[in-house]
């Protein structure tokens, strides 16, 4: 059995894990409700009656 180096058996440190505090945290919170909320709001019509118009010519059912 050969003996390692003390070095090779030392776990790896963990790093602190930044957070967001006071104002940061309450200008993200506010930002990522206001993403949430705008999410659904895509009008996709132009782009369904394309989309019809194309499959109408190709006379496909």
């Amino acid at each position: 059995m050969q003996s390692q180096t003390p070095s090779a058996d030392m776990a790896i440190a963990i790093k602190s894990i930044p957070t967001l505090e006071n104002q940061a945290a309450q200008s993200f919170v506010k930002k990522a409700e206001s993403s949430v909320q705008k999410r659904g709001t895509v009008d996709f019509s132009k782009q369904i009656k394309s989309a019809s118009n194309i499959l109408a010519k190709a006379q496909l059912k």
